[in-house]
């Protein structure tokens, strides 16, 4: 019989790097794919971005709802405080019990750290049933996302690292060598195999003037920081306005804690701004095409660290949200203080930087990811190769070597 797969995404990035995973399982003529949609896929403040799963010719088995807080089909989109995060996992819990207990099946694959698949992985996990996790082992020292990514990786069996020092750390917690397997990260395929739109196409896609120079903004709260996302983000766009010669295309926050007030912030901005204009959503097909024809992306997305580097493009990374990753050296990081921004905004534009940057290689794989995956997934379901009575890995006997 035919094995069984769950795909849970719950956010527009997220997806985009799960895409090319799905299709690959899908084109396995051993498994039965199936996906579940929750988060922020399901929220009209967030651009209704399971239709774009639904566009690639997939069908979604469960839209799970968990952006509420009182127990109704009514979504509550301002995660704005802790007990609102908290409920938000509560009911994601819920959802995904009942709907693992339903279909039962042989593994679930989940992706990265947010709260949404820490609450799937949690049922799972109870379930007894095993977890493929991508994107562990990595350091996110200003987001809570850090606390939840490691505990998926306590939860899950089979681990796929995006570089090989993620790969250790995720050893170093315990888990057998034979199980973590480096394959990069499917970011990296995704703008080596996917074929992006021209510039004029994805001009006409969104609806604006693209033949002056753009930044790609995308900032998030640092939701370990009390009270800083605000003022973060007005020392950005104070920034951004002291910054001469540049447009913005901004994409919105997450549906993270104090996210909707920076969305807000956003919105009213570009309104008043000839020069910006904002997206709650441009699905992966239309952000790497906007990714490609910018001069520099600025933020705190991850998208920043581990996408852009492979269009030999500058990032502008600020504050600690992304502290503790990997940075290629078109990374430029700085503290969220208005001179600093403007000073690493002047450094990206400089021929003596771009020039540096020109034949970087990324650090987060070689575009071959999903084939390296489902390559595993295959083994190890195939041959029956899963036994959920982990032992603790302490370091001693051989470790397999990527």
């Amino acid at each position: 019989m035919k094995k069984t797969i769950c795909v849970v995404t719950g956010s527009r990035a997220e997806y985009g790097l799960l895409r090319p995973v799905i299709f690959r399982l899908a084109d396995t003529h051993s498994f039965v794919v199936k996906i579940a949609a929750t988060g922020m896929h399901l929220s009209e403040d967030f651009g209704c971005t399971y239709k774009e799963i639904e566009a690639d010719g997939f069908t979604i088995d469960a839209k799970i709802e968990i952006l509420r807080n009182d127990g109704s089909t009514k979504t509550n989109n301002k995660l704005d405080n802790i007990d609102s995060t908290a409920k938000a996992i509560g009911i994601g819990i819920i959802g995904f019990a009942e709907y693992f207990a339903k279909t039962q099946p042989d593994l679930v694959v989940i992706l990265g750290d947010r709260f949404e698949i820490f609450a799937a992985a949690t049922a799972a996990a109870v379930a007894c049933i095993p977890i493929a996790h991508l994107h562990g082992g990595e350091t996110t020292e200003g987001s809570m996302d850090e606390v939840f990514r490691h505990a998926i990786s306590k939860m899950s069996y089979l681990h796929f690292t995006s570089a090989e020092q993620y790969r250790q750390r995720v050893i170093n917690m315990g888990e057998t060598p034979d199980r973590v397997f480096n394959v990069g990260s499917t970011g990296v395929e995704n703008i080596l195999r996917m074929p992006l739109m021209t510039k004029d196409e994805l001009a006409r896609s969104i609806g604006y003037d693209l033949n002056s120079p753009y930044a790609l903004v995308t900032f998030h709260p640092t939701t370990l920081e009390k009270n800083s996302a605000m003022k973060q983000m007005e020392v950005l766009l104070s920034a951004l306005d002291e910054s001469e010669g540049l447009n913005y295309i901004f994409t919105k926050a997450n549906a993270d804690k104090y996210g909707q007030e920076i969305n807000n912030k956003i919105e009213a901005y570009c309104e008043k701004k000839s020069n910006s204009i904002c997206f709650a959503s441009l699905g992966v097909w239309r952000y790497l095409s906007a990714m490609k024809y910018c001069e520099m992306v600025i933020g705190n997305s991850s998208s920043g660290i581990i996408e852009t580097p492979s269009f030999k493009k500058p990032t502008i990374n600020i504050g600690d949200r992304q502290k503790g990753r990997i940075c290629a050296k078109s990374v430029l990081s700085c503290q969220p203080e208005k001179h600093a921004i403007l000073n690493c905004i002047s450094k990206a534009r400089s021929q003596q930087f771009l020039g540096k940057i020109a034949d970087q290689e990324n650090p987060y794989g070689d575009g071959k990811t999903s084939e390296k995956i489902v390559m595993v997934i295959k083994d190890f379901l195939d041959n029956n190769k899963i036994n959920l009575k982990k032992s603790f890995y302490d370091g001693k006997g051989q470790s397999r070597v990527q």
